[in-house]
């Protein structure tokens, strides 16, 4: 299998300079019929463990995966025929005292969006020295309100509320309920430097936004996160209606638009008779979705990987719209807001 990350890329301050969406979409892994599935892996086996398990059929890529006291790996065969093959021979067969489980890949639900719409590179990490963004992917289309002096950034904060989902009273509560270890909140404020970010919510007409910083900790964390929940949404049940009440945590379809839509991580808000207002913890964003759609996610092994996405404000500028969501910003983090120092304040560069 591809790897999310380009190894011969050049890197600026351990930052890749490849985010290869086409390989890996927001909602999982993407989907190959020459993929099998081997499910019920010992936690300890490696990947040449498992290459070697498959040699019969000449496997070609293997991407091992753990999740908690879960192991499972999919292996490229090459052909769809030497997928059907490994099934039938290998489907329960005995490895290290563990039952194989063997199928067909269907790490991801049959509504994945269409990987061409993704952009086929999102350059916006290259080298500190200044080379151009490719335009297609890189910049988001930002109006700006006013011309406003970088030392008065806070000024510019107090013209807006800051969102009620990105305030810290609202986001402690959150955190302490999904997460057992919150040890990584305490390195946010002290985040500087040079920075390419993916945009996954903004809040028009205000500076805020939601983003993943992106870095080499992110991609593994996004292989690892989304291949898990990928293979949860076959396997975990509804929640009971009556389970869906405010702080559940769950796993909920969250839909992106000209993109499809991905199964993400999210946490009960609030309910209102038939319906759910659910924050997706791994895209800053809230929605309102059936209280039916909601899959259990309750144990503590789906929230071991921190959220992919943090709040930012930009410095100088505002967002007009949505329109920058789903784009990469290239700039600097120059620091944390005095009054809410989880939110780390972006100066994009131009």
């Amino acid at each position: 299998m591809q790897h999310v990350l380009n190894p011969h890329a050049s890197r600026a301050n351990g930052v890749p300079a490849t985010f290869d969406f086409t390989v890996w979409v927001v909602g999982g892994l993407k989907k190959r019929e020459t993929e099998v599935y081997v499910g019920n892996l010992p936690l300890d086996v490696s990947e040449e463990e498992i290459l070697y398990l498959l040699k019969d059929y000449n496997p070609l890529h293997v991407c091992r995966i753990q999740s908690g006291c879960k192991c499972f790996a999919f292996v490229d065969l090459g052909s769809v025929e030497k997928v059907a093959l490994a099934i039938q021979e290998l489907n329960g067969k005995l490895f290290h005292r563990r039952k194989l489980f063997v199928n067909i890949n269907k790490s991801l639900p049959k509504r994945t969006p269409s990987v061409a719409k993704w952009p086929q590179e999102l350059s916006a990490l290259e080298k500190s020295s200044g080379e151009e963004i490719a335009q297609t992917a890189a910049c988001t289309q930002l109006t700006p309100k006013a011309s406003v002096d970088p030392c008065e950034t806070e000024k510019l904060r107090a013209a807006f509320e800051v969102p009620m989902e990105m305030r810290g009273s609202f986001l402690v509560l959150l955190l302490r309920e999904c997460f057992q270890d919150l040890s990584w909140l305490a390195l946010i404020h002290s985040i500087q430097g040079e920075a390419g970010l993916l945009v996954t919510s903004t809040v028009p007409q205000t500076p805020f936004f939601w983003a993943m910083h992106i870095t080499e900790t992110l991609h593994q964390n996004m292989q690892t996160l989304f291949s898990t929940l990928a293979e949860a949404e076959e396997q975990q049940p509804f929640l009971d209606e009556s389970a869906v009440q405010r702080g559940a945590r769950g796993l909920a379809e969250h839909h992106l638009g000209d993109y499809g839509s991905a199964w993400n991580r999210c946490w009960v808000v609030d309910r209102v008779d038939s319906w759910a207002v659910v924050m997706f913890i791994d895209f800053g964003q809230s929605a309102t979705i059936p209280v039916q759609s909601l899959r259990s996610l309750d144990s503590d092994d789906f929230w071991t990987i921190p959220p992919l996405t943090q709040p930012f404000m930009l410095e100088k500028d505002i967002f007009n719209s949505h329109q920058g969501v789903h784009r990469i910003l290239k700039g600097k983090i120059t620091g944390a807001l005095n009054s809410e120092v989880h939110i780390l304040k972006f100066e994009e560069f131009k």
